[in-house]
């Protein structure tokens, strides 16, 4: 059959590269292949029990029929009041959207408020799913590139710059992927000044909250810092992450209410609600796993300090020191390769599964994840110091 000219903005979107080095590692491990896989993205913890055993009572009581497209009630509940209590957040129930996943709350969120003519901010480093999901509703991605010795923060001086009288929204991720940073109070109170006095939205991306590793640089959200800033911000949360439910594809978003029931609307019409089963291990998440949460982030933090004096010893490739998520973003531009052939040859020659920088913005660097055991980070590093000493 013919291939149908596509005129679609979401059929000509492309498909994930972490996705794909994934697939591609699993498939040579299934060969037999000893590899090491430091491209996943989710945690190598299953998820806590007592949410496995809520869900299986949802499931036992018959909880398996449709409910409100914004989820149910009591978990609505739950999350706005884990927004005011853990982020300072006003916020009330019918401004919170449960999801299928937090990707498809960034998605519903971009596809109400943004279409053609509309211009998106997205700061570079960045999740390489915001560019697609932004084409895919028509809009125009503008990156704004970020350095290395600032933190891969924005500045409300680049931001300023960047608006034009199409920008309708920013893209904030902190704790981010693929860089590990985490924005400071001064930058998000200049940042919210900018976005208030401009009169744009700010959708933050606040998946890895949970998981932030130093005391001087805790998770702020920016919706938090004032009532005015909180009516320019969306905020996206989730379960993925925090709670290892990467599979149960369970997230939320708080949105103004006039926003709030744009997605709504969108989400009834695209995904229904999401699964209704799942919701219920979802309470039991933020009712019930405070500690199991907090034990996952002190083994995190011991990786992030181990893979960082692993990786000094290989001086061609340089980094920061993240201080949040489960990534290491690394500056491979030294040995004069383009990241996705650098990821290819580590995988070929190295066996080690990196994820390289270009669909992040920055073809440069590659991302390796530490959600991994410390045996599989130490062959890993050995190997890519090999791999490094033989490229050199």
């Amino acid at each position: 059959m013919n291939k149908c000219p596509c005129n679609s903005t979401m059929g000509n979107m492309v498909p994930s590269a972490t996705l794909a080095i994934t697939s591609k590692a699993k498939a040579l491990k299934a060969a037999g292949e000893d590899v090491c896989a430091m491209s996943a993205g989710e945690p190598d913890f299953n998820t806590f029990e007592v949410i496995n055993q809520a869900a299986i009572k949802a499931l036992n009581e018959g909880k398996t029929k449709y409910t409100p497209a914004s989820g149910i009630p009591e978990l609505k509940k739950a999350c706005a009041e884990k927004l005011i209590k853990d982020n300072g957040i006003a916020c009330a129930p019918e401004q919170v959207v449960i999801a299928p996943g937090a990707k498809f709350s960034c998605f519903t969120a971009i596809a109400a408020l943004c279409g053609p003519g509309d211009e998106v901010i997205i700061p570079a480093p960045y999740w390489l799913s915001y560019p697609e999901m932004v084409r895919g509703v028509g809009a125009t991605p503008v990156f704004v590139n970020t350095k290395a010795e600032n933190n891969y923060e924005l500045t409300a001086a680049e931001l300023d710059a960047a608006i034009t009288d199409r920008t309708k929204l920013l893209i904030l991720n902190t704790p981010s992927n693929p860089t590990g940073a985490v924005y400071c109070r001064k930058t998000l109170e200049e940042l919210a000044e900018v976005i208030i006095r401009r009169d744009i939205m700010v959708m933050s991306d606040e998946i890895y909250e949970k998981l932030v590793y130093d005391e001087k640089l805790p998770h702020i959200s920016i919706g938090s810092l004032s009532p005015e800033i909180n009516e320019h911000t969306i905020t996206v949360n989730g379960f993925s992450k925090a709670y290892s439910m990467t599979g149960w594809r369970l997230g939320y978003l708080a949105a103004p209410l006039w926003l709030a029931k744009r997605i709504i609307a969108l989400q009834s019409h695209t995904s229904s609600n999401a699964t209704t089963f799942a919701q219920y291990g979802a309470l039991a998440a933020l009712a019930k796993c405070d500690d199991q949460v907090e034990e996952m982030r002190k083994l995190f933090a011991k990786r992030r300090d181990l893979i960082v004096e692993l990786m000094s010893g290989i001086p061609e490739i340089s980094v920061i020191y993240p201080t949040g998520a489960f990534y290491l973003f690394c500056n491979i531009s030294a040995f004069g390769l383009s990241a996705d052939e650098f990821c290819n040859r580590l995988l070929e020659e190295g066996k080690v599964a990196a994820i390289p920088g270009e669909p992040f913005g920055a073809p440069n660097s590659i991302r390796l994840s530490y959600a991994c055991s410390e045996d599989n980070i130490r062959t890993a590093i050995s190997r890519l110091a090999e791999f490094c000493k033989k490229l050199k």
